[in-house]
């Protein structure tokens, strides 16, 4: 089964158990899915799916970091719902020692020596690493490799 067909499974589930929240964030999922399908008139494949979710996922978290430092809890509260909700459908995070033997390896693989071949690095990671692991995180880890 695609991902996307277990998003629209979830969403048949959410409705007949009456959960409003998961429902929500649900159709909100599946309405971003078909937005980038119809502005890139293709089918999303399951990583374009991912995609879509790492995005939401993203906006989700400046989204709790802004509420919080506005004191708007009650908002905060409702995007970490929704974020919980998100990461149930991302891939197995990678963990800490299979990000830096990834790292090792595209070092290895690159033959990156300076910062100024940090665009190849990340671009050989990129693929591997989609939805698995902060992006931003793994950047400053190589960043700090090359230096």
């Amino acid at each position: 089964m695609s991902l996307k067909d277990r998003i629209n499974e979830d969403m048949k589930a959410a409705m007949r158990a009456r959960q409003a929240e998961r429902l929500s964030t649900v159709r909100l999922l599946l309405a971003a899915i078909k937005q980038k399908e119809i502005d890139e008139r293709i089918a999303l494949d399951d990583a374009g799916v991912t995609a879509v979710i790492d995005k939401m996922i993203k906006q989700r978290r400046d989204s709790i970091a802004q509420y919080d430092g506005a004191g708007r809890t009650d908002l905060a509260d409702k995007e970490r719902a929704e974020l919980a909700i998100l990461a149930d459908y991302m891939p197995q995070a990678l963990s800490a020692d299979e990000v830096v033997a990834l790292i090792r390896d595209a070092l290895a693989e690159t033959g990156a020596t300076s910062a100024r071949d940090m665009g190849k690095v990340m671009a050989w990671l990129k693929p591997k690493m989609a939805g698995r692991a902060d992006m931003q995180a793994v950047s400053a880890q190589v960043k700090a490799a090359l230096d």
